[in-house]
């Protein structure tokens, strides 16, 4: 189940053909459009850390659309590669633990009051962790021959979550909206790595069809190469 339904999605993504069209005329790789959406990411942390909340949901949903785009120039501009694949999954690492540090920044320099510090604390963290579980999650099972593209709260929905509303109503009275957010996004979030993790056993116990079985790596691994920059 998606919290945006795929309609959503799709529709929105037709709106940005015309600029995904227009950056692979141009020749704009999608490492870039990578890296300047993670660069905003980070702008968007140190406008959070900074109080300026409103602001800092603008930037974030704005680095949604270059989250968007880049994988969309990729693929129609025939520039799929396995490092554009990994590197856009590390960066997205990046702009999350930019994100969530910034936020607890904020919740530090008296954004909420004193009797909430230690639990907003914590739902950053939780938040945070359940948010590269998720990632985690879709990763180790491609490298399995499986998928987990399910739950409640993928990136878009994250993104959206975080930065509409404090787009449009700030922190909140005494940061009560931003300290309620996180909450529910540190919930969502480890729902949706909950929901994968039974995808995977429900699937890997099914019968493997034409799909060659993998061995159990010792370590934290994932795929050798990832098929595709989104997903996560």
């Amino acid at each position: 189940m998606n919290v945006i339904p795929q309609a959503v999605r799709d529709g929105f993504g037709r709106l940005l053909a015309p600029l995904a069209a227009w950056l692979i005329r141009m020749h704009v790789r999608p490492n870039v459009l990578t890296t300047v959406g993670t660069l905003i990411v980070v702008g968007s942390a140190m406008t959070f850390a900074l109080g300026k909340t409103r602001w800092a949901g603008f930037l974030l949903l704005l680095s949604g659309v270059f989250d968007m785009v880049d994988g969309r120039v990729a693929r129609e501009g025939g520039m799929m590669t396995t490092f554009g694949a990994f590197y856009d999954s590390t960066l997205d690492r990046v702009g999350e633990a930019a994100l969530f540090t910034g936020v607890a920044v904020y919740f530090l320099g008296g954004g909420v009051p004193q009797d909430r510090l230690t639990v907003a604390v914590l739902g950053c963290i939780v938040a945070l962790a359940a948010s590269l579980l998720v990632s985690y999650t879709h990763a180790r099972a491609e490298g399995l021959g499986l998928t987990a593209r399910v739950g409640i709260a993928q990136r878009a929905e994250r993104v959206l979550l975080l930065g509409a509303p404090t787009l449009f109503f700030g922190a909140g009275n005494r940061g009560a909206l931003l300290f309620w957010l996180i909450a529910i996004l540190a919930l969502a979030t480890t729902v949706t790595v909950v929901q994968r993790v039974l995808y995977v056993a429900r699937t890997a116990g099914a019968p493997a069809v034409g799909r060659p079985a993998r061995q159990r790596d010792t370590l934290p691994g994932h795929a050798p190469a990832l098929q595709s920059r989104k997903g996560h």
